[in-house]
């Protein structure tokens, strides 16, 4: 069953290691919030401000993030396989070590962000 959180402000929570697998976020408040190796596993965080959020080690797989906010996010070691990250601004974000692999970034700002291999976007 799918929890339906859109538009909730968690910003600056610990929420490490919590389970929001199938969950609605779209729209969620996540500013500072510390998601360390949180399960959301098909989630919906379409238009979701993640700034500074720290997910290392976090499972994204088949998540919608598309237009979500992870400027400046910590995305090192996530598993953002087959992911939606269209239209998402991920400008300084650390994506060192995330697994990437089918992961869709069409319109994606991606200016200044840590890619997998060690390097800067430009």
């Amino acid at each position: 069953m799918r929890q339906t959180l859109s538009r909730i402000n968690l910003s600056g929570a610990d929420l490490s290691w919590t389970d929001f697998s199938d969950a609605d976020l779209s729209e969620a408040s996540l500013v500072e919030t510390k998601l360390i190796g949180a399960k959301l596993i098909r989630a919906k965080l379409r238009n979701a401000d993640l700034r500074e959020a720290n997910l290392l080690g976090a499972d994204l797989s088949n998540a919608d993030l598309s237009c979500a906010n992870l400027s400046n996010a910590d995305l090192s070691g996530t598993n953002l396989n087959a992911s939606n990250l269209s239209g998402a601004n991920l400008s300084g974000a650390d994506l060192s070590l995330a697994n990437l692999n089918e992961t869709i970034f069409r319109g994606a700002n991606l200016s200044g962000a840590i890619t997998p291999n060690g390097t800067i976007h430009e």
